[in-house]
Parts: structure tokens; sequence; C-alpha cells
């Protein structure tokens, strides 16, 4: 007998009979014995109709009242969900976030999570109930309705496991597992069995779309196993979990990509105590996400040039403000491409494996792409190319390293 938290998606449950199958998937395990939690997001497509709901009314609307109105796309799975296990004849309870007492600050439309009574959930599960949740909202100290911002009902049901000690957390979409890289851009793309917490965290922060960024952190701040699974097919899934002693360390676990990425440069700028700050000060204040960073200095030190990356929605914004900063400053001129994309190569292997990078530079070498910049961590490496070469240098990769092929056990004593 364990204690599983279960999280379904949109597309697990966009309809009345997938809402079915997934009471039919839950009550297996009831039936074994385990105690079961679930957490759900809205109907797929349920959070787009209401945001368009909102702006025909309201250009842009409230972030207060988009939480109440973005909240109730739950609220609705919850109810039929817990229908659909009493009709199984599996006696279930539905909760709100705020029902359940999920705490958190008061920025809407991104808020976080500060903690969880998980009291009225234990007594259900103690009760032989199925405990269902609406993912994504919480409610602040004020009691208003707030919600986790895109992804947040896998940050719910993290959050949910941990405050609960659940033997695993369990994330059900609409695929199988955690990819070396993206099938649909790599035919030969394999299903890993386990990732490290630390891998899939940069997987996530690097492109991968599986798992949302701060679930896998928070599943790694308080050890909780997570797993990756299909909602509509049987399978082991992918295993995400610290590392262990003998536990498979190949050298390249998977590739991620984005194609989403803006490059700016800011030429000629005085090579001066400070100047960092001012050319990011700004953009910092203006809720822009600064990616990678690249400064060169001429040779006699006394000018630079400064490169960074910003996520392409922010690149106009971005450029406009750089451009103010540059007459502030005395720059040379002002650049941008919003025509990049970052391949990043992630691995706990590489800790201890030289020529990585020089493997990487040569396959990518090899089909004539170019690179612009290049960033390293323990366990990544990722470079910012040309768009247009994106799928190419990633096949190229997944090539170079053998990553459709199972990593051979190591031999060492």
């Amino acid at each position: 007998m364990a204690l599983i938290v279960q999280k379904y998606g949109g597309t697990s449950v966009g309809s009345a009979d997938r809402i079915t199958n997934v009471a039919r998937k839950v009550k297996k395990f009831r039936d074994r014995g385990d105690d079961v939690v679930v957490v759900v997001s809205a109907m797929s497509g349920e959070t787009n109709r209401l945001t368009d709901l909102a702006k025909s009314i309201m250009p842009e609307p409230d972030v207060r009242e988009m939480d109440v109105l973005l909240s109730t796309g739950e609220q609705v799975t919850i109810a039929l969900l817990s229908m659909a296990l009493q009709q199984l004849g599996c006696e279930a309870r539905s909760y709100t976030g705020a029902q359940v007492n999920i705490l958190t600050d008061s920025a809407h439309s991104k808020a976080r999570i500060l903690g969880i009574d998980e009291e009225r959930v234990r007594d259900d599960l103690g009760a032989g109930r199925v405990v269902v949740v609406a993912g994504f909202q919480g409610m602040d100290e004020e009691g208003n309705i707030t919600t986790l911002g895109r992804g947040g009902s896998d940050t719910t049901a993290v959050a949910l496991a941990a405050a609960l000690q659940a033997d695993e957390c369990q994330i059900y979409t609409d695929v199988d597992g955690v990819y070396t890289t993206d099938p649909r851009v790599v035919s030969g793309a394999r299903r890993l069995e386990r990732i490290t917490f630390e891998e899939m965290l940069e997987m996530a922060s690097q492109g991968s779309k599986v798992l949302q960024i701060r679930a896998v952190e928070f599943a790694g701040k308080y050890n909780v196993p997570l797993r990756v699974l299909s909602s509509f097919q049987e399978g082991p899934g992918t295993l995400i979990t610290y590392e262990e002693d003998g536990m498979e360390e190949p050298l390249i676990s998977g590739i991620a990509f984005n194609r989403d990425e803006a490059k700016l440069t800011i030429q000629g700028v005085p090579d001066q105590p400070g100047i960092a700050s001012l050319i990011l000060g700004p953009i910092g204040e203006a809720n822009i996400e600064v990616d990678m960073i690249v400064q060169n200095v001429s040779a006699d030190g006394s000018m630079t040039d400064f490169t960074f990356t910003v996520h392409r929605n922010d690149y106009e914004q971005a450029l406009q403000m750089l451009r103010e900063t540059a007459t502030a400053v005395g720059a040379r001129e002002v650049a941008g491409d919003n025509k990049i994309a970052k391949i990043s190569l992630v691995g706990v292997g590489m800790r201890s494996h030289a020529g990585i990078a020089s493997t990487m530079f040569a396959a990518l070498a090899k089909e004539g792409i170019n690179i612009r910049m290049i960033s390293t961590s323990e366990i990544k490496i990722s470079v910012v190319i040309d768009e247009k070469y994106l799928e190419l240098g990633v096949r190229a990769l997944h090539n170079a390293f053998k990553l459709e092929q199972e990593p051979v056990a190591s031999t060492e004593a």
C-alpha cells in the first residue's frame, strides 16, 4: 500500500470520455489498496476560452479578476472527475485549492506556494476516499484566489506530494516519458528510464516542455520521486530522482532546445566597473529575463561589446530600452537578432568526461552550422545558432552522441 499523488493535464481530461478513462485508471490504484490524491488541470482549451471571454469585455483584464475567472476551469474538472469515480463505485471528494488551504503569496497569475494544510486531505484518505484537488490555484493570506502560472498544476501536485510525504508523484501527460530529445524532431529519440532532478531541471529550463521548472525545483528540494507517464497508454514512464551510487550515468542524457530566443548586442561600451549593471539594470526592472551573457573586451581594454539573450516576446521592448541605454553611456551601436535558437546538451556524465564540447562543436561544424554564443555549466553546454539550422543541429548532435542507443553499463568495480 502506498500514498500516490497523480496529476492529469488538460488533454487527459479534455472530454467526458477522457475523464471517465482517468477515473478508471485512478480506481485501479485504489483497488490495489493505494491511497490516491488526484490533481487535475482545466479541460483542454478551457483556459483559452475563458481568457478570450475576458478580453472581449476588457482588453487588459484586472489580474485579480482573471485569477477568479481562470480558477473556475479546474473547478469544473474536479467535480466531473469526482462524479466519474463515484459512478464507478469509488468514493471521492473534490476540493478547490482554497478549500485545502494551499496558501500562496499575492502575485496574481504567477503566485508561489508558501504552505499547505494537509489535514483535510489526510482525513478523507483515512476515510477511504480519493481526494481530487484543483491544480494551478491557491489562496493568499487575505483570502484572494490566486493562480500559479502556466503549468502550475504540476507544482500543485508536487507540493501536495511533499506535504503528504507521498511515496511518488505521477505526472500523466500526452507523452509516455522524458525523451533524449523531441521525437517530432528526431525519429530515433529514446525514452529515458530515469533521469536526475538536476538533469531534468536543466532540460526544463533549456526548452523541454514535459514538466514545469518550478515543479522540478520543488520535487528536488523536498526529495519527491517524480514519474512522467502517459494518460493514453500503459508503460513505466520516466522516473526523476536523485543520483544514486551505481545509477547509470550516460555521457549525455538529452538535448533540449528553444526556438523562442532573441539576441541583443551593445557595441563600443566603455569598459569600466558598473557598466553591466547600467545595461542590464533597466532590463531586469522591466521584468525581462536575461538568459545567456557574453562580454568581449577590446585589445587595449578600454571598450567592450556586451551581448545577451532574452525571450523573443521581449525582444522589441528590450531593444528599445537598450537603445536608450546606449545613448546614456555613449555606446557606438546597438544590434539585435530575433531569428536565433538555442540547443543544449545535458548530462551528469559531463562531470567526469572531457571532450564533450569539442565533439559538439565538430558535429555542428560538419553540418556548416555557425555558433553565435556559448554557455556552459557543470552538466550543460548551450549554444546559440541561426534558427533555420535548429532541427538539423539537434539531429546532428543526437547522432554524434549516439543517443538512440541504450547507454552501456560501466564495468568498473
